[in-house]
């Protein structure tokens, strides 16, 4: 009984699940043609939406075709319309050119027909007049055959009778009117020459020049003082390295003194200490890095100042280093009178002097502007500012006159145009004004150039700077090119070559100073 419960109980389970297996597998077969009919419903309906999109873009490309077609057109027609009316209106101007050559024409055959006449006219008077000659000729002979046969000589001899005759009475008169025209010339040149002088120079006053040797730097208090010197001197001492300048600190209240000949260092250095003074951080390291910053704002400063003096006196366009040279003029003096100012003044007495006399006034103002502009090589080139000057000028292509007005102005050539006698007279007329100029300051001045040059001379010199008005040389030298030993030899040939060329009261200190700088970055 048991086995056959369990039979008929195991065959009922597998019915049973033979018969789940079949339900199941016909609902999934159900399910499945059910989604199958959807995917298919929906590609059938992204097609339809396909279509239209397509047939929608179609649409709006041939309306845009049509639009772009109808705007062409209408470009065209207006283009065409345009093209037709110059088309007329060049006919129009052709057919005027054709009836005005026309009418040229027609004046130019009427002139050649009157001209042949003139021509024919011409000729028989022509021909008429060397009839009258021959027939005067002809009368002469024979009045002086019968004056020949009368007066018993020929006609050579009556001719140098009477011209011998004629000079003797006439050498006197000859000779008085001579003397009476050069005297009234001799005097109405001087008369034209003081005109011309007076009127530029009461046409152009200049100021009177007065450079000095020394700058006042204010100081806010005198603690500032022991600042600038520093520990044991270390920051005064890079300072005077440095400018190139003589400090001088003493019981004046609330002043320094920066003395030096060199008017374009002193200025540089003039700057860097009144920005030292307002940072407030006096040591070496800040003192090289105000000195680099002011030494390329005066380098720019130059070169704007050459450039407002050429724009003011209308000389545009001029060569770069040249424009660079004349704001060097502003930081040169001479005997006391500044370069610049002096050439400015030069300038414009040049151009007043040439107009006056008939010549160039722009050339002139050229001429006067460059003349001295060898005075800001001096400082850095051997030879005198003349030399200088002409060659720089060569150099950069400026006008013959400019060269010759160089040359001219120091005598060291004629002066072959109105321009550069011009120039001549203005210089002379600049410098010799009472107050414009002092002896004393250039021959100070060339004294410690000449002590700088020697210096500068040597092998292995790379800078050299007179201080203590000139009473002290400080020379700097490559240490790599020059030993402990070569250095006391320097120094020895520096101080027996001034003693021989350069006439000084006094003495003079010579330091030569060896440095060596290792430079490193911290990244």
């Amino acid at each position: 009984m048991v086995i056959e419960f369990l039979i008929v109980g195991g065959t009922s389970a597998l019915i049973s699940a033979t018969a789940t297996y079949y339900i199941t597998k016909k609902l999934n077969t159900a399910n499945f043609n059910i989604y199958l009919e959807q995917a298919k419903a929906k590609a059938k309906a992204i097609e339809h939406e396909a279509e239209i999109l397509l047939k929608n873009t179609k649409i709006t490309l041939k309306e845009e075709e049509l639009n772009i077609k109808e705007r062409f057109d209408k470009e065209f027609e207006k283009l065409n319309k345009e093209f037709e009316t110059r088309l007329i209106g060049l006919e129009n101007k052709e057919k005027q050119l054709d009836k005005r050559v026309e009418n040229e024409l027609i004046s130019l055959n009427q002139e050649k027909e009157s001209v042949i006449k003139l021509k024919k006219e011409i000729e028989n008077t022509k021909k008429e007049i060397v009839n009258i000659k021959k027939e005067y000729e002809a009368k002469l002979n024979s009045t002086i055959s019968v004056l020949e046969s009368s007066a018993g000589m020929t006609k050579d001899e009556a001719k140098e009778y009477i011209l011998k005759n004629v000079e003797e009475k006439c050498r006197a008169d000859i000779a008085h009117v001579v003397r009476k025209y050069t005297l009234e010339a001799e005097n109405e040149a001087k008369k034209k020459a003081n005109y011309i002088l007076s009127q530029a120079t009461t046409r152009y006053a200049g100021e009177f020049a007065a450079e000095r040797l020394i700058n006042v730097v204010n100081l806010p208090n005198d603690e500032l003082k022991g600042r600038i010197i520093g520990k044991e001197g270390r920051n005064i001492k890079t300072l005077e390295m440095l400018l190139g300048v003589d400090i001088i600190i003493d019981d004046t209240p609330n002043v320094i003194i920066l003395s030096s000949f060199n008017l374009y260092r002193r200025a540089i250095a003039t700057k860097t200490i009144e920005l030292l003074i307002n940072d407030g951080r006096v040591q070496p390291a800040k003192i090289e890095e105000i000195y680099d910053k002011v030494c390329r704002e005066f380098e720019e400063k130059v070169i704007e100042e050459g450039e407002n003096v050429v724009i003011d006196l209308g000389l545009s366009p001029m060569h770069p280093e040249l424009v660079k040279l004349i704001g060097k003029l502003r930081y040169r003096a001479s005997y006391g009178q500044n370069a610049l100012g002096h050439s400015l003044e030069v300038a414009h007495l040049a151009s007043i002097i040439a107009a006056e006399c008939g010549g160039d006034e722009k050339l002139a103002r050229r001429a006067g502007l460059l003349h001295d502009i060898g005075k800001s090589l001096t400082h850095e080139y051997s030879g005198n500012h003349v030399d200088l000057g002409a060659e720089v000028c060569k150099r950069y292509k400026e006008h013959d006159v400019v060269i010759n007005a160089i040359f001219a102005h120091h005598g060291h050539q004629e002066a072959f145009t109105i321009e550069a006698a011009a120039v001549c007279a203005a210089d002379t007329l600049s410098a010799a004004r009472p107050g414009a100029r002092r002896e004393v300051l250039e021959s100070f001045l060339k004294r410690v150039q000449e002590i700088e040059e020697i210096a500068n001379s040597k092998h292995g010199v790379t800078q050299s700077y007179a201080i203590n008005a000139g009473r002290e040389i400080r020379v700097i030298t490559n240490a790599m090119l020059v030993n402990d030993d070569e250095a006391v030899l320097i120094a020895r040939e520096i101080a027996d070559e001034i003693a021989q060329k350069v006439q000084f009261p006094g003495e003079i200190k010579v330091n030569v100073i060896r440095e060596t700088r290792a430079i490193e970055f911290a990244r």
